[in-house]
């Protein structure tokens, strides 16, 4: 997970007009995963253990004239060696991680984690309380958007579902950039809809992307 400086630099300057035009305080994240799920080395093994296992099984129905020796020893390392490539396999391609994680689970996880930043970044110390965290999370495929009580009695809770939706959608085919630049976009447009127009109050919290974590 890399961004360019080139990329940064767009970001925030897009955070930054955004901010300008809507009085709305962004900040946004990009991470690699919002939990480590520690589980899924252990799963990946379990599974490759017991596939294993079931070849050997039957391949001892059909070869019977190995000696009981050489064959506990061959079995037992081929079941272990192929518990351990799946693990090892599940720490570095997120794809087959992904199997051995559970939806809701992802959703809780990335949740958690952009309330967690939302509070940890002051988002909810805005004056006005316009504070909005735009999250996106690579391991999981999830963008979160999180608004303070400033935007309560403008914006409807289905406004914001459906802004994520679309911007999750984009992050599938077009990857994070496109996906943060496009939620930018819609966010700016729904703000200005709901007649949210800058102040000149300034500039509260970073335009930087937050960037957390390597490799998904």
């Amino acid at each position: 997970m890399q961004l360019s400086e080139q990329d940064k630099e767009r970001l925030a300057a897009r955070v930054a007009a955004l901010e300008a035009r809507t009085g709305a305080q962004v900040v946004t994240a990009l991470v690699a995963r919002s939990d480590s799920y520690a589980e899924v080395p252990w799963k990946a093994f379990a599974l490759g253990a017991a596939l294993a296992a079931l070849v050997m099984a039957a391949s001892s129905l059909l070869v019977r004239d190995w000696e009981a020796g050489q064959s506990a020893l061959y079995n037992a390392v081929a079941i272990l060696g192929s518990g351990a490539a799946l693990a090892l396999l599940a720490l570095f391609i997120a794809p087959l991680a992904r199997l051995f994680t559970d939806r809701m689970r992802r959703s809780l996880e990335v949740g958690q984690h952009a309330r967690s930043m939302f509070f940890d970044r002051g988002l909810d110390r805005t004056r006005g309380r316009v504070g909005i965290l735009l999250l996106v999370s690579l391991f999981e495929r999830q963008v979160v958007l999180l608004a303070d009580d400033g935007f309560e009695a403008a914006i409807a809770d289905a406004d914001w579902q459906e802004l994520t939706r679309r911007v999750t959608l984009l992050l599938r085919h077009d990857g994070a950039v496109g996906a943060l630049h496009a939620a930018l976009d819609g966010l700016e447009a729904l703000l200005l809809a709901q007649g949210f127009r800058g102040d000149g109050g300034g500039n509260e919290l970073p335009n930087a992307i937050v960037v957390q974590g390597g490799r998904p």
